[in-house]
């Protein structure tokens, strides 16, 4: 993602717009709204005399559009589902590799349903595919943190996505940033991160957060995740293999799988996935 790239979702349809809004927040929302309408339109406005005859017809006919209000309970009862289908989604949770199942889309809902009962308020970004940039937008206390979730079961997230994400920071003019992976950060990452407002969670920790807000907490395998296959080891020298971006040439900006002794290694591979 580009840092100057805002946060928000991606929008649908514009006829369908309200409709995917009110899905997306809390069921209570649509049922107020649908309550407000109708005791607007059966109670308040045929009792209000109007001049215009133009208002004055809608007022005669407002009684019996009253229950077109219901319209607006189709997306609580949407949203009920979605909070539903998160919430047990995390409560099935049982270790990192259940975690580490998870699709990338999946992923960022369950960390998403667990900041929530950690006390944030939550903005999911709905974007279209995976590694969006900034993935959740947390506020609690009148502070501003901006997520970036990685699904990667094997690679290990390098400094390069930590960097990104310090400067998308600056530019959200947010209090701090945390990116979450299922697998690991590479040392280089961890050092840039110390002493800047930046929160690396991964395997372990992550999976004794998602343990920590469970309603029933159950027996949760919360070891790290298993070191990286022989296919994230470099043939060359035998060093680990890490996802990196290319930022120059035909195949600028697709990802593909690097030394970590570069430049004294440079083998490079497609990185599939």
């Amino acid at each position: 993602m580009d840092a100057g790239r805002s946060v928000g979702m991606d929008m649908p349809r514009r006829d369908g717009y309200l409709m995917w809004i009110l899905a997306r927040l809390p069921w209570w929302v649509s049922v107020c709204l649908a309550t407000l309408v109708f005791t607007l339109l059966r109670f308040v406005v045929p009792n209000i005399e109007f001049e215009n005859p133009l208002f004055k017809g809608f007022a005669l006919a407002a009684r019996q559009m009253a229950w077109f209000a219901g319209f607006f309970l189709l997306p609580a009862v949407v949203s009920a589902l979605l909070s539903y289908g998160k919430s047990q989604r995390l409560e099935r949770q049982s270790g990192i590799e259940s975690i580490r199942s998870l699709g990338w889309k999946e992923f960022e809902e369950l960390l998403g349903e667990a900041y929530r009962r950690d006390g944030y308020s939550v903005v999911e970004n709905d974007h279209v595919g995976p590694d969006g940039g900034v993935d959740l937008l947390l506020k609690k206390s009148g502070n501003t943190y901006v997520v970036q979730c990685k699904q990667w079961r094997d690679a290990k997230v390098g400094v390069s996505i930590v960097r990104e994400m310090f400067g998308v920071m600056h530019h959200q003019n947010a209090t701090g940033v945390i990116i979450v992976t299922s697998g690991m950060f590479t040392q280089e990452a961890r050092n840039f991160a110390n002493g800047k407002p930046i929160d690396l969670v991964e395997g372990s920790q992550l999976a004794e957060f998602i343990r920590n807000v469970q309603s029933e907490r159950t027996t949760f395998d919360c070891s790290p995740p298993p070191k990286a296959s022989a296919e994230m080891i470099c043939p060359v020298c035998g060093a680990e293999l890490i996802v990196r971006t290319a930022r120059r040439g035909s195949r600028a900006g697709n990802r593909f799988l690097g030394c970590t002794s570069y430049p004294k290694c440079q083998h490079t591979q497609d990185c599939l996935g």
